[in-house]
């Protein structure tokens, strides 16, 4: 017998488990529009070319890719060892190659600087396991066109303030700055070469430890000069101070002689992030209250990032909830001419498992039962009269097991039901809560 389930790594959702997700959607959506973001939508597919184009990562090993039409199987044995040969279109794998190709399409229809919304699902070819799917929903937003700390700021502020709209109040985002680490890691003494190796490992540094750390290092033959530099600034002693983001903090943190420019960069997202929290909160702008961390060995993985990275963190897990940083150079690929870019991702499948049961629909949501020698045209008039009243509602045929009947209903929602019999009058029904 064929299998009757969706695919490996796909899933399909019941009535309560989309109209779940669609409430968190909804609140996700609500909070970047009053931030200023607009929405877009892009195609689910784009060019094979476009995808592997060296800008994806790891993620293009990942991409499901679509044959070309019209090959047929001698074609397609010939050209085997070339997948670009066979395919010219495939899914997209996330929603930031996308973006800058839908930018650098339409920038003259847009503003100097653009806010952007993309939420929708994306295809990765990943081994299914727990928390990690083939198909999955990716919220994010972007600004493109601004270079300053104040793109930045305005992410986090969004991100943070929508995590707080669900419920999940505590966040904090965890930032670092890829030129740091570059800057830091050439400061130890680590070749070019050798640093993509180098920063996989310093990406386990909070799972293993500055000494787990130095030993995987030299495991992979990194410079001896280098890792002793590296292991002797990880465990010397520090006092950190009281401002958790000020400039004495982020410089404590770092070597001597850290980029002036970056330090800068940092510090004026500190103080944005803590001027906008303080607005809603009536306190004045405290550096020490902001939840923003500097995290020097912040490395994320993807390779397009070119400046500030960030991740999303919460009290209640120890994975983050989503992440993102600045990729100035990829609109470039596309456009001929480079263009500040900035975006944050919430982690939507994390997160919609965390949120507490979303607050009901507001509108009375009632099931009509109704006896079968009820006619089609009272039920629909009845049913009429209730949606025009503010109602959700739901016929159902009366069953032997009535309390199983409801309990589903219960399940799915619905607050209040009501026996319809032939001859009712539309508006008379006496509608009994469902406990």
């Amino acid at each position: 017998m064929a299998s009757v389930n969706p695919p490996r790594g796909m899933r399909d959702f019941l009535p309560a488990d989309k109209a779940r997700r669609e409430r968190v959607l909804a609140v996700i959506r609500d909070r970047y529009r009053v931030h200023g973001f607009d929405e877009i939508e892009t195609p689910v597919m784009e060019e094979y070319g476009r995808l592997h184009a060296g800008i994806g990562g790891d993620n293009e090993k990942l991409a499901y890719n679509v044959l070309k039409r019209g090959l047929d199987a001698d074609a397609i044995r010939a050209a085997a060892d070339d997948p670009a040969e066979l395919t010219d279109l495939g899914l997209r794998y996330d929603l930031t190659v996308p973006l800058a190709r839908f930018y650098a399409s339409h920038r003259g229809e847009l503003p100097t600087v653009f806010r952007s919304i993309q939420i929708a699902p994306v295809w990765r070819a990943e081994r299914p396991q727990k928390g990690r799917y083939r198909q999955f929903m990716q919220c994010d937003i972007d600004i493109m066109g601004d270079a300053s700390a104040r793109a930045e700021s305005e992410l986090i502020v969004a991100t943070l303030d929508t995590l707080d709209a669900l419920g999940l109040e505590g966040g904090s985002v965890r930032i670092n700055d890829r030129r740091v680490l570059d800057w830091m890691l050439d400061s130890f003494g680590f070749a070019a070469d050798e640093r993509p190796g180098v920063l996989i490992t310093i990406d386990k540094l909070d799972k293993i430890g500055p000494q787990g750390v130095a030993a995987e290092l030299r495991e992979r033959g990194a410079a001896a000069s280098a890792v002793d530099a590296f292991e002797s600034f990880l465990t010397r002693p520090m006092t950190l101070e009281y401002n958790p983001f000020g400039e004495r903090q982020v410089r404590k943190l770092l070597p001597a002689g850290a980029p002036d420019e970056v330090v800068a960069h940092l510090v004026g997202i500190g103080e944005a992030v803590a001027a906008a929290r303080a607005a809603t909160g009536g306190a004045e702008a405290d550096l020490a209250d902001i939840p923003l961390v500097f995290d020097p060995f912040l490395v994320r993985g993807m390779g397009y990032y070119t400046g500030t990275i960030f991740e999303l963190a919460h009290p209640s897990v120890d994975y983050s909830l989503g992440g993102g940083g600045r990729y100035d150079g990829m609109i470039g690929r596309f456009l001929g001419q480079d263009v500040p870019a900035v975006g944050f991702s919430i982690g939507f499948e994390r997160i919609v498992d965390l949120v507490e049961a979303a607050a009901d629909d507001p509108r009375p949501a009632v099931v009509l039962v109704h006896d079968r020698d009820v006619a089609e045209r009272d039920l629909l008039a009845h049913k009429a009269a209730l949606v025009a009243a503010g109602s959700r509602v739901r016929l159902e045929h009366r069953t032997k097991n009535l309390k199983a009947l409801l309990e589903r209903a219960t399940a799915d929602g619905y607050t209040a039901f009501a026996t319809v019999s032939a001859g009712a009058v539309p508006g008379s029904l006496e509608l009994k809560p469902l406990a």
